[in-house]
């Protein structure tokens, strides 16, 4: 028998600018309530390469202090689903996020992230007049599920993306 899954609250403040979504937190995620907890995602890889010239952080609240701190936040398409182990593909009765009512809140985010085909996937499907007026990338997925991309090829889309958002 399938839990019932919850995604966590969002990570954003009035200055947060980007807003990264992905689909649904994975096992080790949730089990550590924390986002990207599985050690092979290459998210945190990923943020603190672009941003932070390769520091390794602290702990998790450093993670999302550094974030923040480029005004990015991160939230998920999805509130809660079914799906035994962490493949996105796995899912079933997806419900999503209220991002309308996010974006009421916080109207200075502007741009889109999309971790991976499913997290587009799965916003579109519920909220697609939401990106209007907004810019948007669905770029690869940091999960290691996600393996046709080397880590540099990820990175170069996922940093094209982001300068855009700073030049």
């Amino acid at each position: 028998m399938n839990t019932l899954l919850r995604s966590f609250l969002p990570v954003i403040n009035t200055r947060t600018r980007i807003l990264v979504i992905g689909s649904m937190p994975g096992e080790a995620s949730l089990q550590a309530e924390q986002y990207y907890a599985y050690k092979h995602n290459q998210f945190w890889t990923l943020m603190f390469d672009l941003f932070e010239n390769g520091r390794i952080p602290h702990d998790y609240p450093d993670k999302l202090h550094t974030l923040l701190k480029h005004r990015i936040g991160l939230w998920d398409a999805l509130s809660s689903c079914y799906r035994p182990g962490s493949l996105d593909s796995r899912i079933t009765k997806p419900l999503p996020n209220d991002f309308p009512a996010l974006f009421k809140k916080y109207p200075q985010v502007r741009t889109l992230l999309f971790n991976g085909q499913t997290a587009a996937k799965y916003f579109l499907r519920f909220y697609k007049k939401e990106l209007t007026g907004k810019n948007y990338y669905v770029l690869p997925s940091t999960s290691p599920a996600h393996a046709s991309l080397s880590y540099a090829q990820k990175r170069e889309q996922w940093q094209q993306a982001l300068q855009s958002q700073y030049t």
